[in-house]
């Protein structure tokens, strides 16, 4: 049975180009078959491999989905795996590379699990994002990390009303409103000063974004909570999902959130604890930590 592999990359960084190649080689001489997109081939001058048109169907029928890059390729990444319900697997080029599995040092390593089919798999909360104006579906998408809603005009606050589960909780006059997944608790909603969850809790958390209000904490929600926030008069708003989708948001519209239905498989091949990679990826300070002391 013939195998294949889609290999993602990020075709305006020098260093990507070697990498690819490596992971284009290195799949070939395995025996595995590697795709890549047709604009990023021509960008970076791969191959040995098989290119595909850049299309939401790019990943239909491939075993994996390889990044290589930061956290941006990795989301963008994501959109070809959840569509063909494969697994996600990131070798990080780039800064913090906070969904990346393996460092660019692994990447021989990382190529040789690829073939040996040597990987775990855990699947990632979503959100489902919807808007709505007088009823009427204006917008529907999805996001791994975030939805965040932000104000269309840049003098100007968000006027809006957070509602919980169908009943209203707060209104606020901000800069506008995170909604993330344990995923992306580290990500845009972590720089609002929203708290870490670790990837194995449920939950959905919501962040204001520089709040004019008494109560304006991030919360932390049940998963099978409904979050909505209605959009009020006069400003304007925008909706961005992941950072790469977006839909403009006019007055008396209604974004809500919910878990999504459909998880993003992350491919796990060298397992560690999530507080290491904490450490690893904000530089935390542990020295003089001596751990649990046996009797």
């Amino acid at each position: 049975m013939t195998r294949e592999v889609l290999v993602v990359t990020h075709p305006r960084r020098s260093v990507v180009r070697d990498s690819a190649q490596r992971v284009i080689e290195g799949l070939v001489a395995a025996g595995v078959n590697p795709r890549v997109l047709r604009d990023e081939a021509a960008q970076l001058d791969l191959t040995g491999a098989a290119v595909v048109p850049h299309d939401a169907d790019a990943a239909v029928g491939v075993e994996l989905v390889m990044v290589l890059g930061g956290d941006g390729s990795l989301l963008r990444g994501a959109e070809f795996a959840r569509t063909a319900d494969v697994p996600l697997l990131g070798v990080n080029l780039g800064h913090v590379g906070f969904l990346a599995e393996a460092e660019p040092d692994a990447l021989t390593s990382t190529i040789d699990h690829v073939v040996r089919k040597d990987y775990t798999v855990e699947d990632r909360m979503t959100i489902e994002v919807t808007v709505r104006r007088h009823g009427e579906l204006v917008y529907s998408g999805w996001a791994l990390n975030e939805m965040s809603l932000e104000k269309a005009e840049r003098a100007r606050m968000l006027e809006c009303v957070l509602e919980i589960d169908g009943r209203p909780l707060s209104r606020w006059g901000c800069d506008g409103v995170i909604c993330a997944t344990p995923t992306g608790s580290t990500a845009y909603a972590f720089s609002a000063g929203g708290p870490v969850m670790w990837p194995g809790v449920e939950a959905l958390l919501v962040a204001p974004i520089s709040a004019h209000a008494l109560f304006a904490r991030p919360l932390v929600l049940a998963p099978k909570a409904t979050v909505a926030v209605e959009v009020l008069e006069p400003v304007p708003a925008i909706v961005y999902c992941d950072g790469r989708r977006m839909v403009e948001v006019p007055p008396q519209a209604r974004v809500e959130v919910v878990r999504g239905g459909r998880p993003v498989r992350l491919a796990v091949v060298h397992p560690r604890p999530f507080t290491d990679r904490l450490v690893a990826k904000f530089g935390l300070p542990v020295a003089g930590w001596r751990g649990r002391v046996e009797r």
